[in-house]
């Protein structure tokens, strides 16, 4: 089957799998976040917000920000694969496995302890998300589930990076 190109806009379509079994099912409610890939508008933004509020509540040691994004990666790429295949899209916008994963990845080499380093960081990631940067770009063309991980969590780690020189920076000034 042919994978039709995915529309843009503000409101997303909710891809939902015409058939699959429960197994298929459940690998597609595990890619689009399971609620959060049900929401009409702009569902990546609601789940980097949401990961980046949650990290900012949980304040996650580096070790695990890197353990979890490597358990997104791999059981995104498999999952968002999937969700291709069963909805027939290409890059379906309501999976949002792959923001989660990213934005988590932001906050690597700077805990959100505040509220400004938060969204910071969720602002970078989201423009290095829309942007992406090389290689971000080229990682987008992976196949399958894997490109649309891969520039995720690419996106997220240039975001990482941007946000700790923007800190040691500021510090630096204050």
């Amino acid at each position: 089957m042919a994978l039709r190109s995915k529309p843009y806009g503000l409101a997303v379509p909710v891809a939902r799998p015409a058939a699959g079994t429960a197994w298929e099912r459940a690998q597609h409610w595990l890619a689009i976040g399971g609620p959060i890939g049900l929401i009409p508008w702009v569902p990546a933004t609601w789940a980097s917000l949401l990961t980046a509020l949650v990290c900012w509540w949980a304040l996650p040691r580096p070790a695990l920000i890197l353990g979890i994004a490597v358990v997104l990666l791999v059981a995104g790429g498999f999952a968002a694969s999937t969700a291709e295949r069963l909805t027939g899209i290409e890059d379906p916008r309501n999976v949002v496995l792959d923001e989660i994963a990213g934005q988590l990845l932001t906050f690597l080499f700077v805990a959100p302890t505040s509220g400004w380093i938060m969204l910071a960081g969720f602002g970078l990631f989201r423009l290095f998300d829309v942007l992406k940067p090389p290689p971000a770009r080229a990682a987008e063309r992976l196949h399958g589930g894997w490109g649309i991980m891969a520039d995720d969590c690419i996106a997220g780690f240039d975001a990482a990076v941007v946000l700790w020189l923007v800190v040691v920076a500021l510090r630096q000034l204050l």
